[in-house]
């Protein structure tokens, strides 16, 4: 759950894939035969696409059942650079119950009737649009009210992690250490907004003009 992460840090190189030269440097040291050519480490494996199978599940984006008291609607389109919707991508949703709790409960591809865990997974449309049924998550502590997202998709070599911050129609935009560390005319990026009454709409944009701010974990922190 989010809470159990380090306090992330805004990232502008979520996406650029970079490989590791230590690993090539140290494998160009330890030729296992002379006269062979040199070994170099190949490129990461993309983590998309991603064509329906295992990972989507029955009931995956609904971490409520629909139409119930509180539910509400998250969606949005997932746009590559080029403002081309992305077909195949993969969405995870980790976020507190209405209370601000987090959740520690069992059974995310089995959920009991009415028990809430926190956790969701949505696949696009071919149009690049996604869906769940959920709730407004509650703050915790003092803090605005937000749910973590993981986007699974083509051309990336790792997953990337955003948030949503829940905003609802009328309301203030919120504040917290993590966004007052983010360019104020990059905020927005991440802001769910109301747009109707049970339904709240977050597009993810991967690079490009309007590319959403993706979070890094250090590895120090860890």
């Amino acid at each position: 759950m989010p809470t159990t992460e380090p306090d992330p840090i805004a990232t502008d190189n979520a996406v650029s894939g970079e490989e590791h030269p230590v690993l090539t440097e140290r494998l160009a040291r330890e030729q296992p035969l002379e006269g062979l050519p040199p070994l170099v480490q190949t490129p990461s494996q993309t983590v998309g696409p991603f064509f329906g199978f295992s990972l989507p599940y029955d009931g995956g984006p609904e971490l409520v059942p629909p139409a119930s008291p509180g539910s509400v609607r998250l969606h949005g389109t997932v746009r590559d650079g080029a403002g081309t919707p992305v077909p195949d991508a993969i969405i995870e949703l980790w976020q507190p119950d209405a209370d601000g709790r987090m959740v520690q409960e069992p059974g995310s591809r089995h959920r009991a009737r009415g028990v809430f865990t926190g956790f969701g997974r949505a696949a696009v449309d071919a149009g690049g649009h996604y869906e769940f049924t959920t709730v407004v998550p509650g703050a915790t502590g003092d803090g605005p009210r937000w749910a973590l997202l993981t986007l699974f998709a083509r051309g990336l070599a790792h997953h990337l992690f955003t948030r949503a911050y829940f905003v609802a129609e009328g309301e203030a935009e919120p504040t917290d250490s993590l966004l007052s560390g983010v360019a104020e005319d990059r905020r927005g990026t991440l802001l769910a907004r109301q747009d109707t009454a049970t339904s709240y709409r977050f597009d993810i944009t991967l690079q490009g003009e309007g590319e959403t701010v993706f979070l890094d974990y250090p590895a120090a922190a860890r």
